[in-house]
């Protein structure tokens, strides 16, 4: 399936996921984490980020004060000239990438400076995290953004209902 249908499929589900993922958060299964991690697990080995990459296209990290000081050092630049040539702040006073495509990004998907990353990039999509159901809003965000994301709500609808 290609990435607009991905897009397509989760915005036609995105009332349904909204509503089973508020479940979740009212009343969140005592053995959540695990199941989560199991089901993390099984999307990814399905999925592979190589061949999409959508995140580093469509969307920009957070990067916090110790991304920005570990790839400054990596480019051999002062924080400042990192801030100054790939960061902006956003509307939440947060430092965020002038622009998407993200400029690390190959055009093999491969991210350049993948061993660095910020921590934002480590952690996406998100849903491997202890306690996922605090984030159903971000979440939503990402199945229109990542197809694993969707797969897993979409697996969780099947293991939680």
């Amino acid at each position: 399936m290609n990435l607009k249908d991905y897009h397509q499929k989760a915005a036609q589900r995105q009332a349904e996921h909204k509503k089973f993922l508020g479940k979740i958060k009212n009343k969140p299964p005592k053995d959540l984490d695990q199941k989560m991690q199991s089901i993390h697990d099984e999307v990814f080995d399905r999925i592979d980020c190589l061949s999409c990459a959508n995140c580093c296209k469509t969307t920009g990290p957070l990067f916090t004060q110790k991304d920005i000081e570990r790839l400054s050092g990596v480019f051999r630049l002062k924080p400042s000239q990192f801030i100054d040539k790939y960061l902006r702040i956003d509307e939440d006073n947060d430092y965020v990438l002038q622009s998407v495509p993200c400029p690390f990004l190959g055009a093999d998907n491969y991210c350049s400076v993948y061993e660095h990353r910020p921590k934002a990039c480590r952690e996406f999509p998100h849903t491997d995290r202890k306690k996922f159901y605090q984030i159903n809003h971000l979440t939503i965000q990402n199945t229109l953004i990542c197809p694993a994301t969707y797969e897993v709500v979409e697996e969780m609808i099947k293991k939680f209902k």
